[in-house]
């Protein structure tokens, strides 16, 4: 099948947030200068970001259509069958556009090596030939397993590298957690469940406690393409009413974790570390977190 449009999804520069918190270019520039910081690298790195887009456009002609649109737009656009993304911005977009994508392949695009590590963005160009070969469905891709919460009241989420579910502020989660034929009530900081992509990111952050701590090395680090996830339990706490027996598993098809909040108010659910798209996890709500039947399919 041949792709007939390409959709850029792309991210604002730096500058342009600015513009929009303080309203004008001119009073970004005095925000930041008056911080001590150097508008000319912002600028600079606004005008890399343009002159990047400019040089993907060749590409895009060869397209029967192609339109470009911001990331907030996510939540609410339809990708078709015959759709091709490209992700323009940082690593996290395309963690982003992957719970929208619906499957459809996506090209991770870096606009700027600078200040990007494009983990996930391979292409700093994309030569005609190259997209000639991909619109006509001629590419090498890997599939990339997400994450699933289903809540009991139905509301659904996914997770491209993981899911944080704990409190929204800086009190303790209280739950009960269900995994492996095993019960357990609990009081910690919050779950991190990762999926193999996602486990160098922030649950590669919990290896590096544990090793500073014991002065051993630990990596927890799964196949982004295995389907498995890693769910870690952050600072448990031993109490009367609380184990802490139960703070560590991988998820499979057969193994589900499945948790039951305790909490009166601030509980969440969020996925990828965009908090203000949180789902309320509060008392009578459980969610039962397993691997998705949608894959994100990456070009390489």
């Amino acid at each position: 099948m041949k792709f007939e449009q390409i959709i850029v999804v792309r991210a604002k520069t730096y500058l342009e947030e600015l513009i929009e918190r303080f309203n004008s270019r001119k009073q970004a520039q005095f925000y930041l200068e008056s911080s001590g910081r150097s508008f000319n690298d912002i600028l600079n790195q606004h005008d890399s970001f343009y002159k990047s887009m400019d040089a993907l456009r060749p590409a895009l002609g060869l397209a029967e259509r192609y339109k470009i649109i911001d990331r907030s737009f996510l939540p609410n656009y339809i990708f078709g069958e015959k759709d091709l993304i490209i992700g323009m911005g940082q690593d996290g977009l395309i963690a982003n556009i992957a719970k929208y994508s619906k499957g459809q392949p996506i090209i991770g695009y870096n606009p700027n090596p600078d200040i990007y590590d494009g983990i996930l963005l391979p292409y700093q160009t994309i030569p005609i030939k190259k997209m000639r070969e991909i619109l006509e469905n001629e590419f090498e891709s890997r599939k990339v397993t997400m994450a699933k919460s289903v809540l009991s009241d139905g509301q659904q989420l996914l997770a491209f590298n993981d899911f944080f579910i704990g409190p929204k502020s800086h009190i303790s989660a209280r739950y009960k957690l269900h995994f492996n034929q095993h019960s357990e009530n609990q009081s910690s900081s919050g779950i991190i469940i990762s999926t193999g992509i996602g486990s160098t990111g922030w649950l590669s952050s919990i290896s590096n406690m544990i090793c500073s701590f014991t002065g051993k090395p630990h990596k927890i680090e799964l196949k982004p393409h295995l389907e498995k996830l890693a769910f870690v339990v952050r600072e448990p706490f031993k109490s009367i009413t609380s184990e802490i027996e139960m703070t560590f598993g991988i998820i499979t098809q057969k193994d589900i974790l499945r948790i039951e909040s305790k909490m009166v108010d601030k509980g969440v659910i969020f996925s990828d570390g965009i908090e203000k798209d949180y789902i309320p996890f509060n008392v009578g709500t459980s969610v039962e977190i397993g691997i998705a039947e949608e894959k994100a399919i990456l070009v390489q």
